[in-house]
């Protein structure tokens, strides 16, 4: 088959999860360098946000189940990236639901992604000798301890497989496993990100996120839940910042395998919600109720890693964030609202 270098002057970059949040933010980025092909069932995501993106000829959305072998030549709308001769260079794999309210309808299709998707996108990699870079989740370091908060890539993390969030967590796991076995098997080059919590601009609404349903409630004036208690707190990274990481690490040498992606200082989630009502003007209050299954407590990254091999740290502030994620929710209030399904 071909190889992964291109023969024309742009290479051919695969998404898949690319309708989603930070996957949106990923093909945007891409664009600059790239033809994107862009797969999403849109199980858990919109197509809102890739609507910007359809107009460029460089870029081709396709609906399409990542559980499922994906073979690029059965699409005529791909005949315009030459991939029969060109092939692809890189391939991102975002595809996975996270979704903390709806944690229970999307276990199976959690399952498969971490299972299935996981098989059919890595031998679609080897088949086009493309780059390979995988959304991990910072899940796979089990939950933090009063002795142990902050987790390097070494960190063997302990989690509970038979759990009822265990089909994300152990699923996060075995993926790790099924990168790291196709780099043994058939050296290729595939890279595992461990992404832990980020934030910005499209992010699903009224899914239990909170930083998006944080601004809709401040504006509404409604009360802004916390599912926990006032000592809930998260590292918080920026979209750009996180994307920027996922793009170095595509770009990084093959002795780059794993690396923490992530901001390393935690904010209490009440705070948080207080900086929103502050910059929105609100008179909202904040109000806790039960934890939800799938938003537990995480940990924070070690970030030597990352700033050593990718030359990577997180730039934007959690009140530069905010702000940006809050004007892009007034910008495009009225199409939010339109999907917002507590309307």
């Amino acid at each position: 088959m071909m190889t992964g270098t291109p023969i024309f002057e742009r290479k051919n970059v695969l998404v898949t999860g690319g309708s989603g949040f930070i996957g949106s933010h990923l093909c945007e980025r891409l664009l600059k360098e790239a033809n994107v092909i862009c797969v999403d069932d849109l199980s858990n995501s919109s197509i809102h946000n890739i609507d910007h993106l359809l107009q460029y000829p460089d870029f081709e959305f396709i609906k399409f189940d990542a559980n499922k072998p994906f073979e690029p030549l059965d699409f005529p709308e791909l005949e315009k990236f030459k991939i029969r001769y060109q092939g692809i260079q890189e391939m991102y794999h975002l595809a996975c639901p996270t979704s903390p309210k709806n944690f229970e309808e999307k276990k199976l299709h959690s399952l498969w992604a971490n299972s299935t998707s996981m098989i059919a996108t890595l031998d679609l990699a080897v088949k086009y000798h493309a780059k390979y870079v995988f959304a991990s989740s910072s899940v796979v370091y089990g939950p933090p301890t009063a002795e142990k908060k902050i987790f390097s890539e070494g960190d063997e993390g302990l989690v509970n497989h038979l759990s009822p969030r265990g089909c994300y967590d152990e699923g996060k796991r075995f993926a790790e496993t099924c990168v790291e076995t196709y780099r043994q098997v058939y050296g290729l080059d595939a890279k595992i990100a461990r992404v832990f919590t980020t934030y910005g601009p499209r992010m699903k609404l009224r899914d239990g996120l909170l930083v998006p349903d944080f601004i809709l409630d401040a504006f509404e004036g409604s009360d802004l839940v916390i599912y926990g208690n006032g000592d809930l707190d998260q590292s918080l990274c920026y979209v750009s910042d996180m994307v920027d990481g996922l793009v170095r690490l595509m770009y990084a040498d093959t002795s780059v395998s794993l690396v923490n992606l992530g901001h390393d200082q935690v904010y209490k989630m009440a705070d948080v919600a207080r900086k929103i009502i502050d910059m929105a003007n609100s008179s909202s209050e904040v109000r806790f109720e039960n934890p939800l299954v799938f938003l537990t407590p995480k940990g924070i990254p070690d970030l030597r890693r990352a700033k050593e091999m990718l030359d990577w740290i997180p730039l934007i502030t959690v009140e530069e964030g905010l702000r940006r994620t809050i004007d892009y929710t007034i910008a495009h209030r009225e199409i939010i609202e339109m999907n917002d399904p507590d309307r």
